[in-house]
């Protein structure tokens, strides 16, 4: 299987490059951004037919939540409008699309794991783009959209971890103290696991769709860290914090686990989050403090 991926000098890109040709040897056609701007319709659609790919996974992302409420259009410019492209080349190809979405698109009123056919309800300008995202993907006529969330670690040789965990290990290794979240409750996606989600799904031409794509349960941010900080053998300072007491551009939902059932029905079964940490507390013990943080 060819496959061309896009955005795959980020952390999600580069372990789908490195699942889809280590793990079965497929055929992929890199493309990071110095590589190809995703907002050229033009160079998008000229790259896919060039490549004749059986498939396509665009990993780019706009992802500073915050900057996107005063930055509307540089975030629809990534995450929303390179996906009409995408789905038209894709379907001209007859390749299948694969794009990830986000937890964001909920509202967070709720107590129980969002499934598929929940109504999204975005808060904020960058859930608003992805939302719009997952609807132009799914315009293909073989598109998953993957939602993902709180996405942590990194593949072999691939960029350095970021986001919140990777900031997370970062302060308990220097012995300071890491505030937590204790009333926001996330599905975390490994990133690993995600990628070998997405070949696996593709491999065995699964139902195309809208799929929940996170590690088995879900917890909130403090419960993540004790957890973390138990694999790492620290003991940790955690302060937990309220949302409420913290101040942020951008609304998040304080309740966003998502259910991974039809990936189940499907076929594949996601590890739990717990699982998930051991094998990252096992790669990052192995690097250097820098590369483990981001």
């Amino acid at each position: 299987m060819r496959v061309v991926v896009f955005g795959a000098g980020g952390q999600l890109g580069a372990a789908i490059v490195h699942e889809c040709t280590s793990s079965s040897r497929h055929d992929v056609v890199p493309f990071a951004h110095a590589d190809l701007d995703i907002r050229d319709d033009a160079a998008v659609a000229t790259a896919i037919e060039r490549a004749r790919p059986d498939a396509i996974v665009n990993c780019a992302a706009y992802n500073n939540v915050d900057a996107a409420e005063d930055h509307p259009t540089d975030a629809l410019a990534i995450n929303a409008f390179p996906l009409r492209a995408m789905a038209r080349a894709a379907e001209r190809a007859g390749a299948a699309l694969v794009h990830y979405g986000t937890d964001f698109v909920f509202d967070g009123n709720r107590s129980t794991p969002y499934t598929e056919n929940d109504p999204p309800a975005p808060r904020s300008m960058y859930a608003a783009s992805k939302l719009l995202g997952e609807w132009f993907a799914l315009d293909a006529p073989r598109a998953y959209v993957l939602r993902v969330e709180s996405l942590f670690g990194r593949a072999p040789n691939g960029p350095p971890s970021i986001g919140s965990v990777a900031s997370i290990v970062r302060t308990m290794r220097e012995g300071g103290t890491v505030r937590v979240f204790d009333d926001r409750t996330v599905s975390p996606a490994y990133v690993p696991d995600i990628a070998s989600a997405t070949r696996r799904l593709l491999e065995t031409s699964a139902p195309p769709g809208l799929y929940h794509c996170v590690n088995s349960g879900s917890c909130t941010w403090l419960e993540f860290a004790q957890q973390l900080a138990r694999q790492l053998g620290i003991d940790a300072r955690l302060t937990p914090v309220k949302m409420a007491d913290v101040p942020l551009r951008a609304q998040r939902p304080l309740f966003s686990a998502l259910s991974n059932d039809k990936l189940r029905r499907a076929g594949i079964e996601m590890p739990t989050w717990r699982d998930a940490i051991a094998r990252f507390v096992s790669g990052a013990i192995a690097d250097p403090p820098s590369a483990a943080s981001g």
